[in-house]
């Protein structure tokens, strides 16, 4: 690509990133420090622990929303892009299998050659934001009085922009394409594997079980798409106190102990940007599923009305990427 037409790409995801200010000195501060987030983070109007006090608030929030989002951090399945804010799409590959080794006593006899497929793919890279603002006059009074600055609007921007990772990550956006990519979540992707609820888990006729063979039904459909675990089983809140009963009459094991009590089944949790009697498996490795990040969860500032208000943006570029190889065998099966 030109390397005109790459600086009006740019451009243009600044432009819509700051809602139309892109031409004025956000946009400029940030061409001129090679698209560095960090050049909108200096200490020109907060000091050193008003922005301390701010990113505690964000990142708090931010920890106390994710569950899925947070087992991939916390599993090391994430892949960093430097300068995500200059990305508009991840290029990646998907590759094929090889046929089964020859068998043969000599190893002379001549095998058939083979070889790995590659098919280039691509994953949208949106920029994922919350705004807020104080004004001069809060700010100072803060400064005056001695009182901290007041973090609830920090916090709540920071839920927002969690809260739509977290989404995207279950849920999914098949409507959001853009360059020749589709952000896909648990639910929607394509090729996810598929079970049918046999009765759902909180209705009177339902018990231990019950949900334990539509647990075993998962496995199964998991297997069969050659993924053998480890698990990590994403049930929604509606399921959560059904999981505390006991597995059968008198006994001495909750439903979730005994379902936990699976093979490969790592961990139960409760996800509640699930849809109601919606329930995930996913086999909790790089080839199924990972969290590019291009920017994570960074809050920025600029000035306008003569530097009376102060504007502030939480943002993310931290976008879930569901995987399957070309043969369409996927680590994530959705019960419904």
């Amino acid at each position: 690509m030109r390397t005109n037409e790459t600086k009006a790409l740019v451009q243009a995801a600044v432009d819509e990133i700051f809602q139309g200010k892109g031409h004025g000195a956000v946009a400029k501060r940030l061409l001129a420090n090679g698209m560095n987030v960090n050049a909108l983070r200096t200490n020109d109007t907060l000091r050193k622990d008003e922005w301390k006090q701010y990113d505690m608030a964000v990142i708090k929030a931010a920890q106390d929303r994710l569950v899925g989002v947070a087992d991939l951090m916390s599993g090391g399945l994430t892949y960093s892009l430097a300068n995500g804010l200059g990305k508009t799409v991840l290029e990646y590959e998907t590759e094929s299998d090889m046929e089964d080794a020859e068998v043969s006593m000599d190893a002379v006899t001549r095998a058939r050659n083979d070889r790995v497929e590659y098919e280039i793919a691509y994953l949208p890279l949106p920029v994922i934001h919350k705004e807020f603002q104080i004004n001069i006059r809060v700010l100072n009074a803060s400064r005056t009085t001695g009182e901290s600055l007041d973090t609830t609007q920090a916090a709540i921007a920071s839920q927002k922009v969690s809260d739509k990772i977290e989404e995207y990550l279950f849920q999914g956006s098949s409507t959001f394409t853009y360059g020749g990519g589709t952000i896909y979540g648990y639910m929607d992707f394509p090729n996810r594997n598929t079970v049918t609820l046999s009765t759902q888990w909180d209705a009177s006729a339902a018990n231990g079980t019950t949900v334990l063979n539509d647990v075993l039904a998962m496995k199964q459909a998991s297997i069969d798409a050659k993924h053998y675990g480890p698990f990590n089983l994403y049930i929604p809140t509606n399921y959560e106190v059904v999981l505390d009963d006991e597995f059968k009459t008198n006994s001495d094991r909750t439903i979730r102990e005994r379902v936990g009590a699976i093979e490969a089944i790592r961990t139960i949790k409760v996800a509640d940007k699930l849809s109601s009697d919606n329930v995930i498996l996913v086999q909790m490795t790089q080839d199924v599923v990972r969290l590019v990040e291009g920017l994570p969860i960074t809050t920025v500032e600029w000035q306008t009305e003569g530097n009376m208000i102060f504007h502030f943006k939480v943002m993310a570029i931290s976008i879930p990427q569901i995987r399957a190889d070309q043969e369409s065998n996927c680590g994530v099966t959705h019960l419904a």
